[in-house]
Protein backbone atom coordinates (compact mmCIF):
# COMPACT_ATOMS: atom_id res chain seq x y z
CA UNK A 1 0.00 0.00 0.00
CA UNK A 2 1.15 3.52 -1.08
CA UNK A 3 5.05 1.97 -1.11
CA UNK A 4 5.60 4.13 -3.93
CA UNK A 5 4.63 7.43 -1.79
CA UNK A 6 7.53 8.59 -1.15
CA UNK A 7 10.70 10.83 -1.98
CA UNK A 8 13.16 8.93 -4.60
CA UNK A 9 16.01 9.53 -1.98
CA UNK A 10 14.60 7.31 0.24
CA UNK A 11 14.63 4.15 -1.68
CA UNK A 12 18.17 5.14 -3.12
CA UNK A 13 19.57 5.38 0.48
CA UNK A 14 17.46 1.75 0.89
CA UNK A 15 18.93 0.45 -1.78
CA UNK A 16 22.62 1.47 -0.26
CA UNK A 17 21.80 0.57 3.02
CA UNK A 18 21.01 -2.88 1.48
CA UNK A 19 24.27 -2.78 -0.41
CA UNK A 20 26.25 -1.59 2.29
CA UNK A 21 24.93 -4.67 4.38
CA UNK A 22 23.12 -2.15 6.74
CA UNK A 23 19.95 -3.81 6.42
CA UNK A 24 19.87 -5.72 9.46
CA UNK A 25 20.57 -2.65 11.47
CA UNK A 26 17.73 -1.38 13.83
CA UNK A 27 17.42 2.66 13.63
CA UNK A 28 14.99 4.60 16.29
CA UNK A 29 13.75 7.99 13.96
CA UNK A 30 11.58 10.48 16.18
CA UNK A 31 8.99 13.22 14.26
CA UNK A 32 8.54 16.14 15.80
CA UNK A 33 8.78 19.95 14.86
CA UNK A 34 11.12 22.68 16.14
CA UNK A 35 9.39 25.04 16.31
CA UNK A 36 5.87 26.94 16.76
CA UNK A 37 3.59 27.94 13.75
CA UNK A 38 2.52 31.56 12.99
CA UNK A 39 0.16 32.97 15.70
CA UNK A 40 0.26 29.21 17.69
CA UNK A 41 1.18 28.51 21.07
CA UNK A 42 0.75 24.81 20.94
CA UNK A 43 -0.16 21.91 18.28
CA UNK A 44 -2.44 19.31 18.02
CA UNK A 45 -1.47 16.17 17.56
CA UNK A 46 -3.81 14.09 14.83
CA UNK A 47 -3.33 11.57 12.15
CA UNK A 48 -1.73 8.38 14.40
CA UNK A 49 -5.08 6.52 12.14
CA UNK A 50 -3.79 7.08 9.08
CA UNK A 51 0.02 6.44 10.39
CA UNK A 52 -0.66 3.09 11.36
CA UNK A 53 -3.21 1.94 8.79
CA UNK A 54 0.14 3.21 6.30
CA UNK A 55 2.18 1.12 8.26
CA UNK A 56 0.11 -1.98 8.80
CA UNK A 57 -0.41 -2.23 4.80
CA UNK A 58 3.29 -0.99 3.12
CA UNK A 59 4.37 -3.40 0.66
CA UNK A 60 5.64 -3.36 -2.90
CA UNK A 61 3.54 -4.43 -5.54
CA UNK A 62 5.60 -6.66 -8.48
CA UNK A 63 4.59 -4.01 -10.91
CA UNK A 64 5.82 -1.16 -8.90
CA UNK A 65 9.30 -2.75 -8.43
CA UNK A 66 9.16 -4.03 -11.99
CA UNK A 67 9.28 0.15 -12.50
CA UNK A 68 12.24 0.66 -9.83
CA UNK A 69 14.54 -1.51 -11.64
CA UNK A 70 14.28 0.52 -14.63
CA UNK A 71 15.20 3.63 -12.87
CA UNK A 72 18.57 4.63 -13.45
CA UNK A 73 18.94 5.51 -9.99
CA UNK A 74 18.75 1.50 -9.42
CA UNK A 75 21.01 0.00 -12.22
CA UNK A 76 23.86 -0.48 -9.84
CA UNK A 77 21.74 -1.63 -7.27
CA UNK A 78 22.59 -5.34 -5.40
CA UNK A 79 19.92 -7.51 -7.67
CA UNK A 80 18.88 -9.08 -4.20
CA UNK A 81 17.57 -5.22 -2.85
CA UNK A 82 14.56 -6.10 -5.53
CA UNK A 83 13.62 -9.25 -3.94
CA UNK A 84 14.02 -7.64 -0.11
CA UNK A 85 11.16 -5.05 -1.73
CA UNK A 86 8.90 -8.13 -2.61
CA UNK A 87 9.26 -9.47 0.86
CA UNK A 88 9.03 -5.81 3.01
CA UNK A 89 6.47 -5.62 5.60
CA UNK A 90 6.81 -3.56 8.71
CA UNK A 91 8.01 -5.47 11.05
CA UNK A 92 9.12 -2.64 13.71
CA UNK A 93 7.45 -0.90 16.61
CA UNK A 94 5.66 2.54 16.81
CA UNK A 95 5.11 4.55 19.99
CA UNK A 96 3.02 7.50 19.11
CA UNK A 97 0.74 10.53 21.24
CA UNK A 98 -3.32 9.94 21.08
CA UNK A 99 -4.67 11.86 18.84
CA UNK A 100 -6.17 15.07 20.54
CA UNK A 101 -2.76 15.74 22.45
CA UNK A 102 -1.21 19.21 22.18
CA UNK A 103 2.14 19.46 21.44
CA UNK A 104 5.49 21.81 22.34
CA UNK A 105 8.47 22.04 20.35
CA UNK A 106 10.76 19.00 20.05
CA UNK A 107 8.34 17.03 21.58
CA UNK A 108 8.52 13.85 19.43
CA UNK A 109 4.78 12.73 18.22
CA UNK A 110 5.90 9.30 17.06
CA UNK A 111 8.50 7.24 17.31
CA UNK A 112 9.49 4.50 14.96
CA UNK A 113 11.82 1.53 15.77
CA UNK A 114 12.63 -0.83 13.02
CA UNK A 115 15.15 -2.48 10.69
CA UNK A 116 17.12 0.53 9.26
CA UNK A 117 14.99 0.29 5.54
CA UNK A 118 12.18 -0.39 6.94
CA UNK A 119 11.98 2.96 9.45
CA UNK A 120 13.67 5.14 6.72
CA UNK A 121 11.12 4.64 3.97
CA UNK A 122 8.20 5.38 5.46
CA UNK A 123 9.48 9.01 6.55
CA UNK A 124 8.06 10.73 3.87
CA UNK A 125 4.51 9.70 4.51
CA UNK A 126 4.79 9.80 7.70
CA UNK A 127 5.42 13.08 7.79
CA UNK A 128 2.91 14.19 5.12
CA UNK A 129 0.17 12.52 7.15
CA UNK A 130 1.02 13.55 10.69
CA UNK A 131 1.93 17.20 9.74
CA UNK A 132 -0.83 17.66 7.85
CA UNK A 133 -3.97 16.18 10.18
CA UNK A 134 -2.20 17.88 12.89
CA UNK A 135 -2.19 21.29 11.54
CA UNK A 136 -5.84 21.38 10.45
CA UNK A 137 -6.23 19.60 14.31
CA UNK A 138 -4.63 22.88 15.50
CA UNK A 139 -6.56 25.62 12.89
CA UNK A 140 -9.97 23.57 13.96
CA UNK A 141 -8.79 24.20 17.33
CA UNK A 142 -8.54 28.32 16.99
CA UNK A 143 -11.78 28.25 15.17
CA UNK A 144 -13.59 26.98 18.09
CA UNK A 145 -12.43 28.81 20.50
CA UNK A 146 -13.23 32.16 18.89
CA UNK A 147 -16.48 30.82 18.36
CA UNK A 148 -17.03 30.29 21.73
CA UNK A 149 -20.23 28.67 22.60
CA UNK A 150 -21.30 28.82 18.59
CA UNK A 151 -20.61 25.30 16.89
CA UNK A 152 -18.14 25.37 14.15
CA UNK A 153 -18.53 23.16 11.01
CA UNK A 154 -15.77 22.28 8.41
CA UNK A 155 -16.84 22.95 4.73
CA UNK A 156 -13.15 22.76 2.50
CA UNK A 157 -13.58 20.30 0.85
CA UNK A 158 -14.14 22.37 -2.66
CA UNK A 159 -10.75 24.70 -1.79
CA UNK A 160 -8.38 21.91 -0.25
CA UNK A 161 -5.77 21.05 -1.60
CA UNK A 162 -6.71 17.98 -3.44
CA UNK A 163 -10.25 15.40 -2.71
CA UNK A 164 -8.40 13.04 -0.48
CA UNK A 165 -6.94 16.12 1.51
CA UNK A 166 -10.18 17.47 1.60
CA UNK A 167 -11.61 14.18 3.58
CA UNK A 168 -8.51 14.31 6.18
CA UNK A 169 -8.97 18.01 6.57
CA UNK A 170 -12.59 16.88 7.55
CA UNK A 171 -11.65 14.40 10.24
CA UNK A 172 -8.67 16.54 11.70
CA UNK A 173 -11.32 19.48 12.30
CA UNK A 174 -13.35 17.25 13.81
CA UNK A 175 -10.79 16.10 16.35
CA UNK A 176 -9.69 19.54 16.77
CA UNK A 177 -13.65 20.40 17.78
CA UNK A 178 -15.85 20.89 14.51
CA UNK A 179 -18.94 20.17 14.98
CA UNK A 180 -19.43 17.84 11.63
CA UNK A 181 -17.98 18.25 8.27
CA UNK A 182 -20.05 18.67 4.91
CA UNK A 183 -17.72 15.99 3.14
CA UNK A 184 -19.81 12.61 2.70
CA UNK A 185 -16.82 10.70 2.52
CA UNK A 186 -15.23 11.82 5.83
CA UNK A 187 -18.90 10.71 7.28
CA UNK A 188 -18.83 7.32 6.03
CA UNK A 189 -14.96 7.42 6.32
CA UNK A 190 -14.64 8.13 10.13
CA UNK A 191 -18.43 8.49 11.35
CA UNK A 192 -17.92 12.19 10.89
CA UNK A 193 -21.05 13.96 11.67
CA UNK A 194 -22.05 15.68 7.98
CA UNK A 195 -23.75 18.99 7.31
CA UNK A 196 -25.09 20.31 4.45
CA UNK A 197 -28.68 21.71 2.52
CA UNK A 198 -28.55 23.54 -0.58
CA UNK A 199 -26.55 25.97 -2.74
CA UNK A 200 -27.67 29.51 -4.17
CA UNK A 201 -27.75 27.47 -7.19
CA UNK A 202 -30.79 25.64 -6.07
CA UNK A 203 -32.69 29.06 -4.85
CA UNK A 204 -31.91 30.19 -8.91
CA UNK A 205 -32.98 27.24 -10.42
CA UNK A 206 -36.57 27.52 -9.38
CA UNK A 207 -38.63 30.96 -10.79
CA UNK A 208 -39.19 32.32 -7.04
CA UNK A 209 -37.37 32.49 -3.96
CA UNK A 210 -40.11 31.63 -2.21
CA UNK A 211 -41.37 27.93 -4.69
CA UNK A 212 -37.26 27.16 -4.01
CA UNK A 213 -37.75 27.26 -0.09
CA UNK A 214 -41.27 25.19 -0.34
CA UNK A 215 -39.38 22.45 -1.84
CA UNK A 216 -36.44 22.59 -0.05
CA UNK A 217 -38.86 22.16 3.55
CA UNK A 218 -40.70 19.29 1.43
CA UNK A 219 -37.36 17.66 1.16
CA UNK A 220 -35.63 18.21 4.26
CA UNK A 221 -38.01 18.71 6.80
CA UNK A 222 -37.29 19.35 10.60
CA UNK A 223 -33.52 19.67 9.00
CA UNK A 224 -34.53 22.54 6.33
CA UNK A 225 -31.82 25.37 6.41
CA UNK A 226 -32.93 27.96 4.39
CA UNK A 227 -30.14 29.91 2.35
CA UNK A 228 -31.27 33.71 2.55
CA UNK A 229 -29.13 35.75 0.79
CA UNK A 230 -29.61 35.25 -3.22
CA UNK A 231 -31.18 37.95 -3.49
CA UNK A 232 -32.05 40.10 -0.11
CA UNK A 233 -30.93 38.33 3.27
CA UNK A 234 -33.67 40.30 5.22
CA UNK A 235 -36.72 39.92 2.68
CA UNK A 236 -35.60 36.08 2.00
CA UNK A 237 -36.06 35.81 6.05
CA UNK A 238 -39.52 36.78 5.37
CA UNK A 239 -40.22 34.26 2.85
CA UNK A 240 -38.83 31.73 4.35
CA UNK A 241 -40.85 32.05 8.14
CA UNK A 242 -43.58 32.88 5.78
CA UNK A 243 -43.79 29.09 5.09
CA UNK A 244 -44.39 28.17 9.11
CA UNK A 245 -42.44 25.15 10.23
CA UNK A 246 -41.17 23.21 10.11
CA UNK A 247 -37.88 25.04 9.88
CA UNK A 248 -34.15 24.03 11.31
CA UNK A 249 -32.21 27.64 10.90
CA UNK A 250 -31.31 29.85 8.14
CA UNK A 251 -28.09 30.50 6.42
CA UNK A 252 -26.29 34.41 5.54
CA UNK A 253 -23.36 33.42 3.23
CA UNK A 254 -22.38 37.33 2.42
CA UNK A 255 -22.53 40.95 3.42
CA UNK A 256 -22.24 42.61 6.77
CA UNK A 257 -22.87 39.22 9.41
CA UNK A 258 -22.84 41.57 12.11
CA UNK A 259 -26.19 43.64 10.93
CA UNK A 260 -27.86 40.70 9.02
CA UNK A 261 -27.58 38.38 11.91
CA UNK A 262 -28.95 41.11 14.17
CA UNK A 263 -32.10 41.90 11.99
CA UNK A 264 -32.30 38.13 11.06
CA UNK A 265 -32.59 37.45 14.52
CA UNK A 266 -35.04 40.06 15.18
CA UNK A 267 -37.45 38.80 12.43
CA UNK A 268 -37.18 34.92 13.59
CA UNK A 269 -37.95 36.12 17.22
CA UNK A 270 -41.34 38.53 15.84
CA UNK A 271 -43.28 35.46 15.00
CA UNK A 272 -42.01 32.84 17.61
CA UNK A 273 -39.18 31.25 15.94
CA UNK A 274 -36.29 31.90 18.60
CA UNK A 275 -35.24 28.66 18.72
CA UNK A 276 -34.59 28.52 14.72
CA UNK A 277 -30.93 28.29 14.34
CA UNK A 278 -29.01 31.00 12.30
CA UNK A 279 -25.64 29.87 10.19
CA UNK A 280 -23.22 32.18 8.97
CA UNK A 281 -20.30 31.41 6.00
CA UNK A 282 -19.15 33.43 3.43
CA UNK A 283 -14.73 33.31 3.81
CA UNK A 284 -14.52 33.18 7.44
CA UNK A 285 -11.54 32.40 9.91
CA UNK A 286 -10.93 33.05 13.47
CA UNK A 287 -9.90 36.36 13.79
CA UNK A 288 -13.78 37.22 11.99
CA UNK A 289 -15.01 34.65 14.05
CA UNK A 290 -13.43 36.32 17.33
CA UNK A 291 -14.86 39.89 16.21
CA UNK A 292 -18.47 38.31 15.99
CA UNK A 293 -18.17 37.08 19.16
CA UNK A 294 -17.10 40.02 20.79
CA UNK A 295 -20.21 41.98 19.19
CA UNK A 296 -22.31 39.35 20.54
CA UNK A 297 -23.71 38.28 16.96
CA UNK A 298 -26.01 36.36 17.10
CA UNK A 299 -24.92 33.58 15.29
CA UNK A 300 -25.32 29.65 16.81
CA UNK A 301 -23.42 27.77 13.96
CA UNK A 302 -20.40 28.89 12.01
CA UNK A 303 -19.67 26.95 8.75
CA UNK A 304 -15.65 27.59 7.60
CA UNK A 305 -14.05 26.76 4.48
CA UNK A 306 -11.14 27.34 2.82
CA UNK A 307 -8.86 28.70 5.57
CA UNK A 308 -9.40 25.96 7.55
CA UNK A 309 -9.10 23.12 4.82
CA UNK A 310 -6.02 24.55 4.16
CA UNK A 311 -4.65 26.52 7.23
CA UNK A 312 -4.22 29.73 5.63
CA UNK A 313 -2.64 31.52 7.71
CA UNK A 314 -0.66 29.06 8.56
CA UNK A 315 0.23 26.75 5.88
CA UNK A 316 2.17 24.15 6.68
CA UNK A 317 4.18 22.56 10.40
CA UNK A 318 7.80 22.22 9.31
CA UNK A 319 7.64 18.29 10.82
CA UNK A 320 11.03 16.55 10.70
CA UNK A 321 11.84 13.09 11.10
CA UNK A 322 15.95 11.97 12.62
CA UNK A 323 17.56 9.32 13.17
CA UNK A 324 17.95 9.23 17.01
CA UNK A 325 19.41 5.56 17.50
CA UNK A 326 21.62 2.61 15.65
CA UNK A 327 21.93 -0.61 16.45
CA UNK A 328 24.04 -3.26 14.87
CA UNK A 329 25.02 -6.58 16.80
CA UNK A 330 24.08 -5.84 19.56
CA UNK A 331 25.76 -2.84 19.72
CA UNK A 332 23.90 1.04 20.41
CA UNK A 333 25.17 3.99 18.85
CA UNK A 334 23.50 7.30 20.13
CA UNK A 335 22.98 9.62 16.80
CA UNK A 336 22.40 13.64 16.88
CA UNK A 337 22.86 16.75 14.36
CA UNK A 338 24.94 19.85 15.64
CA UNK A 339 24.53 21.74 12.84
CA UNK A 340 23.35 25.33 13.30
CA UNK A 341 19.59 25.87 13.98
CA UNK A 342 18.91 22.13 13.65
CA UNK A 343 20.23 20.45 16.74
CA UNK A 344 18.67 17.64 17.83
CA UNK A 345 19.16 15.48 20.61
CA UNK A 346 20.34 11.65 20.69
CA UNK A 347 18.60 8.60 22.02
CA UNK A 348 14.96 7.95 21.80
CA UNK A 349 12.85 9.75 24.43
CA UNK A 350 9.72 10.30 26.39
CA UNK A 351 7.67 12.86 27.75
CA UNK A 352 6.73 13.63 30.47
CA UNK A 353 3.31 15.88 31.37
CA UNK A 354 3.11 17.26 34.52
CA UNK A 355 0.29 19.99 35.33
CA UNK A 356 1.73 22.42 34.36
CA UNK A 357 5.20 22.12 32.13
CA UNK A 358 6.93 18.99 30.16
CA UNK A 359 9.72 16.56 30.79
CA UNK A 360 11.78 15.54 27.81
CA UNK A 361 13.60 12.43 28.67
CA UNK A 362 15.19 9.06 27.78
CA UNK A 363 12.73 6.66 27.04
CA UNK A 364 14.19 4.51 29.87
CA UNK A 365 13.90 7.24 32.57
CA UNK A 366 11.04 7.15 34.88
CA UNK A 367 9.65 10.54 36.03
CA UNK A 368 11.23 12.04 39.30
CA UNK A 369 8.78 11.58 42.53
CA UNK A 370 7.95 15.04 42.95
CA UNK A 371 4.64 15.23 41.62
CA UNK A 372 2.38 13.04 39.14
CA UNK A 373 3.35 13.19 35.77
CA UNK A 374 1.57 11.27 32.49
CA UNK A 375 4.18 10.05 29.86
CA UNK A 376 2.85 10.72 26.51
CA UNK A 377 4.42 8.41 24.33
CA UNK A 378 2.43 5.38 24.23
CA UNK A 379 2.94 2.36 22.54
CA UNK A 380 0.85 1.31 19.35
CA UNK A 381 2.64 -1.36 16.93
CA UNK A 382 4.87 -3.87 18.43
CA UNK A 383 7.12 -6.21 15.57
CA UNK A 384 4.61 -4.93 12.79
CA UNK A 385 1.54 -5.56 14.96
CA UNK A 386 -1.42 -3.34 16.39
CA UNK A 387 -1.45 -4.39 20.02
CA UNK A 388 -4.95 -2.36 20.47
CA UNK A 389 -7.65 -1.09 18.31
CA UNK A 390 -7.21 2.64 18.31
CA UNK A 391 -9.56 5.56 19.29
CA UNK A 392 -12.06 6.94 16.22
CA UNK A 393 -12.11 10.27 15.42
CA UNK A 394 -15.27 10.61 18.41
CA UNK A 395 -12.74 9.44 20.76
CA UNK A 396 -9.98 11.70 19.72
CA UNK A 397 -12.35 14.92 19.47
CA UNK A 398 -13.44 14.12 23.22
CA UNK A 399 -9.39 13.56 24.36
CA UNK A 400 -8.64 16.76 22.33
CA UNK A 401 -11.40 18.45 24.32
CA UNK A 402 -10.39 17.74 27.37
CA UNK A 403 -6.73 17.94 26.91
CA UNK A 404 -7.63 21.66 25.47
CA UNK A 405 -9.57 22.48 28.43
CA UNK A 406 -7.19 21.86 31.12
CA UNK A 407 -4.40 24.13 28.96
CA UNK A 408 -3.65 27.83 30.32
CA UNK A 409 -5.98 30.58 29.24
CA UNK A 410 -2.66 32.09 27.56
CA UNK A 411 -2.17 29.16 25.53
CA UNK A 412 -5.63 29.34 24.05
CA UNK A 413 -5.07 32.80 22.25
CA UNK A 414 -5.13 33.31 18.72
CA UNK A 415 -1.75 35.32 18.99
CA UNK A 416 1.34 34.18 20.29
CA UNK A 417 2.26 34.97 24.13
CA UNK A 418 5.34 37.05 24.38
CA UNK A 419 6.36 34.67 27.13
CA UNK A 420 4.99 31.26 26.73
CA UNK A 421 3.40 29.94 29.47
CA UNK A 422 4.31 26.28 29.15
CA UNK A 423 7.64 25.43 30.14
CA UNK A 424 9.33 22.48 28.44
CA UNK A 425 12.43 21.16 30.29
CA UNK A 426 15.02 18.47 29.52
CA UNK A 427 16.15 15.82 31.82
CA UNK A 428 19.55 15.71 33.20
CA UNK A 429 20.13 11.93 31.77
CA UNK A 430 19.01 13.47 28.63
CA UNK A 431 21.58 16.81 28.77
CA UNK A 432 24.23 14.44 29.77
CA UNK A 433 23.92 11.87 26.52
CA UNK A 434 23.67 15.23 24.55
CA UNK A 435 27.00 16.34 25.88
CA UNK A 436 28.41 12.75 25.50
CA UNK A 437 27.31 12.22 22.28
CA UNK A 438 28.63 15.47 20.89
CA UNK A 439 32.13 15.22 22.75
CA UNK A 440 32.54 11.97 20.75
CA UNK A 441 31.78 13.15 17.61
CA UNK A 442 34.49 15.88 18.45
CA UNK A 443 36.65 13.70 19.53
CA UNK A 444 36.25 11.56 16.09
CA UNK A 445 37.42 14.59 14.37
CA UNK A 446 41.22 14.02 12.62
Amino acid sequence: MNALLTDLYQLTMAAGYYTAGKHREIATFELFVRRLPYNRNYYLAAGLAQAVDYLLHLRFTAEEIAWLRGLPQFSRAAPGFFDYLANLRFTGDLFGMPEGTPVFPNEPILTVRAPLIEAQLVETYLLATIGFETLIATKAARIVEAAASAAVVEFGTRRAHGPESGVLAARAAYIGGCTGSSNVEAGFRFGVPVYGTSAHSWVMSFSSETESFRQLQQLLGEGTIYLIDSYDTLEGARKAIALGRPIAGVRLDSGNLLELSRGVRAILNQVGLADVKIMATSDLNEYRILELTAAAAPIDLYGVGTDLATSADSPSLGAVYKLVELEADGVKRYTAKYSEEKHTRPGAKQVFRYRNRDLIGCAWECPPDEEPAEALLRPVLAQGRLLAPLPDAHAARRTAQDNIKRLPHALRSLYATEHHPWRVDYSPALVSLDARVKQSLQEDTP
